[in-house]
């Protein structure tokens, strides 16, 4: 029994120490949410959205049909149908461009982290579909992506499952239309519209071309992935999931600076893990307590 004590009180001690390390850490994420934006310049001015971004967003079209005749090139500088990677195997698509300065590198990380869990393959299980929404990027800058995302998800073998592409406005305006992927131009640095405000998700889309499932955000759920990946390859679809981050960054254009907007995540996700475990230590306290009231009952009926 004071094994079981002793037990119990490291188990406590190790609980509360969880917790004060967690308020340590979501606390200052919470007041500190630009240096989270450091990673481009400016900061947070609220919640209020420019005029300029009102059309930033995405709009999550379940069942909707992508344009499996447009024409890309990809990687190698081949022309490609969106259509010819579907038919087999279901996808996962995303938008982007190729020179992001922050928030498409973080959507990639983020989407190849994941699949580092996910036990399937690309190329045999799945295709990844990468296409960039500027129409003056190449197939080098796509080639030169690939190659630093293959080499991070650290199986080469699966290069035929992932596609890099690039397109001109008709082609991306289409696939952007139907997945329901809001972006606008933006001026970059040097004040020409260089650089494009956008939101970040993936999409999960079946072996027939049409929309499945949304996860929106810059990280993804290997479990979610998986479990999206067979209802896809069975041509199911899913149902829209909460709009949490929509705008993953916004552009103030009296500033000419960009920043992140992920307070709301990053408090969104600190409240949820203090009220997960505060649930769990008042569960133990309780169980401890009756313990204690169950030992002391104990012991009295012993001396008895």
């Amino acid at each position: 029994m004071v094994a079981a004590q002793t037990k119990r009180k490291t188990g406590w001690r190790a609980a509360v120490g969880c917790v004060l390390l967690l308020v340590g850490l979501s606390v200052p994420s919470m007041a500190q949410v630009s240096s989270y934006g450091d990673k481009a310049s400016g900061e947070n001015t609220g919640d209020q959205l420019p005029q300029v971004l009102q059309k930033v967003g995405v709009s999550q079209h379940l069942n909707r049909q992508l344009p499996l005749d447009a024409v890309f090139v990809d990687e190698t500088g081949a022309k490609v149908k969106l259509g010819d990677y579907f038919g087999k195997h279901p996808a996962i698509l995303t938008m982007v461009y190729y020179q992001c300065p922050m928030l498409c590198s973080e959507e990639l990380d983020g989407l190849t982290g994941a699949l580092e869990m996910v036990r399937m393959t690309p190329g045999k299980d799945f295709d990844v579909i990468i296409i960039s929404i500027d129409p003056s990027e190449t197939p080098a800058m796509a080639a030169k992506k690939k190659a630093f995302y293959l080499k991070r998800y650290g199986r080469p073998e699966t290069a035929a499952g992932w596609h890099f592409l690039t397109g001109q406005k008709p082609a991306i305006d289409a696939t952007t239309d139907a997945v329901g992927f809001g972006y606008v131009r933006v001026p970059g640095p040097d004040g020409t519209l260089s650089q494009f405000a956008h939101a970040s998700s993936i999409e999960l889309v079946t072996t027939d071309g049409k929309l499945a499932q949304y996860y929106l955000g810059v990280e993804y759920s290997p479990k979610d992935i998986l479990l999206g990946l067979i209802d896809a390859s069975g041509n199911k679809i899913g149902s829209p999931v909460a709009n949490i981050l929509t705008y993953c960054y916004h552009y103030d254009p009296s500033t000419n600076k960009h920043s992140l907007v992920v307070a709301r995540v990053v408090q969104f996700g600190g409240m949820m893990t203090m009220a997960g475990l505060g649930g769990f230590m008042f569960l133990m306290f309780r169980r401890d307590l009756k313990l204690g009231r169950e030992h002391d009952l104990t012991k009295r009926t012993d001396k008895g």
